[in-house]
């Protein structure tokens, strides 16, 4: 699939199991940092797999703040996941 996973039952599963490390704080490896921002943005922006238009609704939080976020996740992950840009996770 496009984001880095197998199949959708792999996606489930390990988005899943991605929860829970990022809940425990539990160390993630680079390959696993990238495929949890891709996911993020694309429910964030895509109306076609995602919130998108609705995020606010389905989230509570507005378009605004949360691109000001998802901005800064994105350069704090910068050099962690700069080997996989361009490319699917895997």
């Amino acid at each position: 699939m496009g984001m880095g996973f197998r199949s959708v039952q792999d996606l489930l599963e390990k988005c899943q199991s991605l929860r829970v490390e990022l809940h425990e704080d539990r160390p993630l490896e680079a390959v696993d940092w990238a495929r949890v921002l891709l996911a993020v943005e694309v429910v964030f922006v895509s109306d076609l797999v995602g919130s998108g238009v609705e995020w606010s609704t389905t989230t509570g939080f507005d378009d605004a703040t949360t691109l000001l976020r998802l901005r800064a996740i994105q350069r704090k992950l910068a050099n962690t996941i700069s080997p996989y840009y361009g490319k699917t996770p895997a």
